[in-house]
């Protein structure tokens, strides 16, 4: 919540519509990687899905490390716990690399296909 109320409290609010705009939220500064359906071609769109996609698994994955990093260190010895603990850090690991390289290779596909149609 901390992080995102400096965020929250520095958007300008169009008095008129009392609307935020893209812009507001500094998407623009990611290099555009919002997903605006509707207001792009179809290739961006789909580009912007898959990376809104492949962001919010990335931080699945990075919470399931978390957890798994917070359940060793409550485990108190335990060696199932510990087990436990690291079965669940060796699937996120696992998981990072195979979104990591859906990244990599939907990037290629989607570079190819737009130099193939442009």
């Amino acid at each position: 919540m901390l992080l995102v109320a400096p965020a929250v409290a520095s958007l300008s609010v169009n008095k008129a519509s009392a609307q935020f705009s893209p812009e507001d939220w500094g998407t623009e500064e990611l290099g555009g990687y919002g997903v605006y359906l509707g207001t792009r071609d179809l290739r961006g769109s789909i580009a912007g899905i898959i990376n809104l996609v492949l962001g919010f698994l990335g931080v699945l994955t990075t919470i399931i490390i978390l957890i798994g990093g917070f359940k060793w260190m409550t485990s108190q010895g335990s060696s199932d716990k510990v087990d436990e603990a690291k079965k669940m850090i060796g699937a996120g690991v696992v998981g990072l690399v195979v979104i990591l390289a859906a990244y990599a290779i939907s990037r290629f596909v989607l570079a190819e296909v737009y130099e193939a149609t442009v």
